[in-house]
């Protein structure tokens, strides 16, 4: 009987978060939010050498004004340039599916952040230096499209860029991109010294995903595959495990971030299953313990965003999936 109202009382909270959830998805589509994506790459791609005064009044933040003219004229008759210009316009006639995503992402941003500016959108090209995919200020979103142009892309592949980082290069995650530049600007943490503070620093920057591009997967916020997720999922005690009895969670060697936090191809517990498992456990890890804290102490996501990671952790209580 008791086991029977116990899950009459789940069922029922749970039907009620949703519906919660729902009122609030609502509201935020209500939204106005007035903005245009601006193509300097389309304009770039059809300009002249005379037409070169008007882009710099149109676009004057992707001048500089040490660089000669002579330099973007250079850049004009470039063919590597042209060719990299082509494949974007050939890959990006259409931006209305991007544009939509980016519409709903600075709805949650003025929804949870009522003083939110739309910036300014534009997209452009970079040469593919993948560490510069998307820029943010206060004022301007910059996407350089060159970095989205699909994961099997000759470009990666000539480039020799690593699967495990191009598997990302998709036009799927320019939105969870932007949102995790913004998730930058937003989020404070002043202690950042043990791999703890690491993993909930990274837990933020996801749970702020999860709030801002709802519509996007949780593999898609992390940048995994399905499969990959799935893995993380299903040996999320084990690696739990594994961090308390070697005692890692405060431990200060900087290893330890390239084991477990950034970008690579695999995460590094020195065991056999390291082949299979995917790169970034600890951003996992960190990321539910900050779910765990959120839904112990209801807070909002900014107050959560500002929060140290000893509290965070020590509220949480967080328990891994058995």
């Amino acid at each position: 009987m008791k086991v029977r109202i116990y899950i009459i009382l789940c069922l029922a909270f749970t039907f009620m978060a949703c519906e919660e959830e729902s009122k609030v998805e609502a509201a935020i589509a209500n939204i106005e939010v007035d903005f245009k994506v601006e193509r300097f790459d389309t304009d770039f791609y059809k300009a002249k050498a005379e037409d070169l005064p008007q882009l710099k009044t149109d676009y004057p933040f992707l001048f500089s004004k040490r660089i000669p003219d002579s330099v973007w004229v250079e850049q004009l008759n470039d063919t590597l340039h042209d060719e990299i210009l082509t494949e974007v316009n050939r890959k990006y006639a259409n931006f209305d599916k991007t544009s939509s995503e980016l519409k709903s992402l600075f709805q949650h941003l003025k929804y949870y952040d009522p003083v939110f500016s739309v910036p300014r959108v534009v997209t452009l090209t970079n040469y593919v230096q993948y560490r510069d995919k998307v820029v943010v200020t206060d004022t301007i979103a910059l996407i350089a499209l060159d970095n989205y142009l699909g994961e099997d892309h000759r470009f990666y592949r000539d480039g020799n860029i690593p699967l495990y980082l191009s598997k990302n290069f998709r036009q799927e995650q320019i939105v969870v991109d932007l949102a995790e530049a913004y998730a930058e600007k937003y989020t404070f943490q002043q202690q950042r010294k043990f791999l703890l503070d690491e993993m909930i620093y990274y837990g933020k920057l996801l749970y702020f995903k999860d709030k801002m591009i709802p519509f996007k997967s949780d593999a898609e916020k992390i940048g995994y595959t399905n499969d990959q997720l799935g893995w993380a999922e299903a040996n999320e005690s084990p690696m739990w495990s594994y961090f308390i009895e070697k005692e890692l969670l405060y431990n200060t060697d900087n290893k330890l971030l390239s084991r477990f936090i950034t970008d690579a191809p695999f995460s590094k517990f020195y065991l056999e299953l390291d082949n299979e498992s995917p790169g970034q456990v600890g951003q996992y890890i960190g990321w539910q313990i900050v779910r765990a804290y959120a839904d112990a102490t209801g807070e909002d996501l900014m107050t959560i965003l500002q929060k140290e990671p000893e509290e965070i952790f020590t509220k949480s209580k967080f328990k891994p999936k058995k």
